[in-house]
């Protein structure tokens, strides 16, 4: 039907179709109701086609060649050299020439931020009469009431009334919602998903520098239909955050994700947001606070990391304990929610709230870190201290040191770190809202798995326990095997110690006991798995560690409760490496594209070490380090580097 319809369209635009009426045509073909040899005559001419003898059989080729061109052609309103990037229910116009603007790994830090984003507003517009409504959601949160509230509700019931609850949707502003502040937004990425995924929103402001990136977060806005709550803004996020210092004019939400540190911006944010307000902050620049750059630590942050196994959980320790700091010169204080070190940055969500009074007890929430070089060990040396007196509270000096100048297991010397923040890093309670949300509807995010393997091992975690072990290195200080995870998890609790894993390091060990216990259980498993004690050196820490015998018989029966659900359930806890250089893009130039020293450093050290010499036999293909090509007389026995006296010759020359 569709050659016929052609045939038409062709018969119609030739030029012999002007020839006279009463003149018949020289040939014939087939078509609807003519045989093939009759005659085609003015008196038997088919009428040309109409558009629903034709519709049926051309509409489906016209959709398989508009589908071909889809791919071809890009959609309507893109700039040349822009793309599409679809996250979430977001569609985001990037420009080709800077892909800076988006790192695909970050998706589980926007998920995340998603999610806690969508509880915090749950809990905070719930005491405003407002419900949120999620699509696909089958069970509600339960959010805990005060005791007032509580009472009020009780009341309530009795007497027969029923409060009304105001309904918000996700895309619709909520006039009672939350007011969202993007510092530094690039391409408005997160601040479209915001509104277009977390319901309860009254506002999205997302802010840059850039007046490029502007532009790009308004037409973003427009190409999602999500004007109406999110406006873009061309400032300096600092100027931004002090201008709305007024406790009227204070956002509800703060997100700072910078390229690098936070460090900057973190005085204004304190002051800008809201009471109770959340602050979501992000750090890339983990060189520093994991203890490759001291002193720059120190200047940013007011704290010198420490370069150790624990590095990962300090770094979040250390921008608790900074962000603490600022705070408190406004007599304002936080509360985390969730902090977690994830991929190659760290992500805090952390509340303010203001009081004079329980800001005194900021100085009793940080710590010192005395860390020994040696075995690894180390102490928290608090650096105030409090003590109750019925309604009273007294707030003294900390004494201390906890340690001596050198190491009571290995005899080597101590480092100083900190102060870092000492208390908890998590809200238990809030986590198990945001893990029971995501886990009754994982289509919600792409990253669904990880986030809930991520905070399942977060609440396992031992709150009252800062930092950390690795069973590798504690194995590698006395140069033995390493013991399998449930036997030295088991070892610590026969000992009476409570243990956990951390969601920082795949093979950590968080645990009440002290070093001198840790080691002794070391002690015994090198008894069943002996070194060669006459390799080692008098001056080691394995020398000295193994020379003394253990005080405890440490037990390795493998027990049940050893291992943690998340372990046992095989949640998607570490995700392996997702692609070829996933870690930080380069920073943006000032007039626009990459700069591409960073990705070219990272090209030439990418598998650097993949293909190292493990059979010392194929040292044989490397001349001598000696002696010239030729002069060696070793013949088969000669290797890369031998000892063996040059000839006269050969000093002469």
């Amino acid at each position: 039907m569709l050659t016929a319809c052609l045939l038409r369209l062709i018969i119609s635009h030739h030029p012999l179709c002007s020839l006279p009426a009463t003149q018949t045509f020289p040939w014939t073909f087939r078509s609807r109701g003519l045989s093939s040899m009759d005659p085609l005559n003015p008196s038997s001419e088919v009428p040309p086609p109409t558009a629903a003898e034709c519709g049926g059989a051309a509409a489906a080729a016209e959709e398989e060649e508009e589908e071909e061109e889809e791919e071809k052609t890009p959609p309507i309103g893109l700039l040349p050299g822009e793309t599409v990037v679809k996250e979430g229910k977001a569609a985001i116009l990037f420009p080709s020439a800077n892909e800076v603007f988006y790192n695909p790994v970050q998706e589980f830090n926007r998920d995340l931020t998603c999610a806690v984003l969508t509880e915090y507003a749950r809990e905070v517009l719930a005491q405003r009469g407002v419900k949120l409504v999620l699509p696909g959601e089958t069970e509600r949160v339960v959010v805990s009431l005060s005791e007032e509230e509580e009472a009020d509700a009780q009341t309530d019931e009795k007497n027969g009334e029923e409060t009304p609850m105001e309904t918000a949707t996700v895309g619709e502003k909520c006039e009672r919602g939350l007011r969202v502040l993007e510092g530094l937004s690039a391409s408005g990425l997160r601040s479209v998903r915001f509104a277009l995924e977390v319901p309860g929103l009254k506002s999205v402001t997302a802010n840059d520098f850039s007046s490029k990136a502007a532009a790009l977060i308004s037409r973003n806005a427009e190409y999602n239909g999500v004007q109406h709550l999110l406006s873009a803004s061309c400032r300096d996020a600092s100027m931004l955050m002090y201008e709305m210092r007024g406790r009227k004019d204070r956002y509800d939400v703060i997100d700072l994700d910078p390229y690098g540190s936070p460090s900057a911006f973190l005085d204004a944010a304190v002051q800008s947001v809201g009471e109770g307000g959340l602050l979501c902050v992000t750090c890339t620049d983990m060189a520093v606070m994991a203890g490759n750059n001291t002193e720059t630590c120190y200047s940013k942050y007011g704290s010198v990391s420490i370069k150790a196994k624990y590095c990962h959980e300090m770094a979040l320790r250390i921008i608790l304990h900074s962000v603490d700091q600022r705070a408190g010169v406004y007599q304002r204080y936080i509360k985390p929610l969730l902090c977690v070190s994830v991929d190659f940055y760290i992500r805090v969500f952390l509340r303010v709230f203001t009081g004079q009074v329980t800001v005194k007890n900021s100085v009793s929430k940080q710590a010192l870190v005395y860390n020994c070089v040696g075995c690894g060990s180390f102490h928290l040396q608090r650096m105030g201290r409090r003590t109750t007196n019925g309604k009273h509270m007294k707030y003294s000096s900390a004494t201390g040191p906890p340690v001596g100048p050198h190491c009571d297991i290995c005899g080597q010397r101590h480092q100083l770190g900190g102060p870092i923040w000492a208390e908890p890093i998590h809200d238990v309670d809030f986590v198990q809202k945001v893990l029971s949300a995501v886990s009754t509807n994982p289509s919600r995010f792409g990253t669904a798995k990880r986030i809930e393997g991520m905070l399942s091992m977060v609440t396992e975690e031992l709150e009252d326990v800062p930092l950390y072990y690795t069973v590798d290195s504690l194995s590698s200080t006395i140069h033995c095997n390493t013991p399998p995870l449930l036997q030295f998890r088991s070892a610590l609790l026969h000992a009476g110690h409570r243990v956990s894993l951390t969601h920082a390091c795949k093979n950590g060990i968080k645990t009440s006991a002290p070093p001198a216990d840790i080691w002794d259980i070391m002690r015994c498993w090198e008894k069943s798995n002996p070194v060669k004690r006459e390799k080692l050196s008098e001056t080691s820490p394995a020398f000295k560690i193994l020379s003394t015998e253990p005080s405890l018989e440490a037990c390795f029966t493998v027990r049940e409760d050893a291992n943690p659900q998340s372990r046992k359930r095989h949640l998607t806890r570490f995700q392996e490496n997702p692609q070829a250089f996933w870690g930080p893009k380069a920073r943006a130039k000032s007039g626009g594209g990459l700069a591409t020293s960073l990705n070219d450093k990272r090209k030439r050290c990418q598998n650097k070490r993949k293909n190292q010499i493990t059979d010392f036999g194929e040292l044989k293909n490397f001349h001598c380090k000696k002696f010239k090509v030729g002069k060696c007389t070793n013949g088969e026995k000669c290797c890369y580097s031998h000892n063996l006296e040059p000839t006269k010759e050969e000093k002469m020359e």
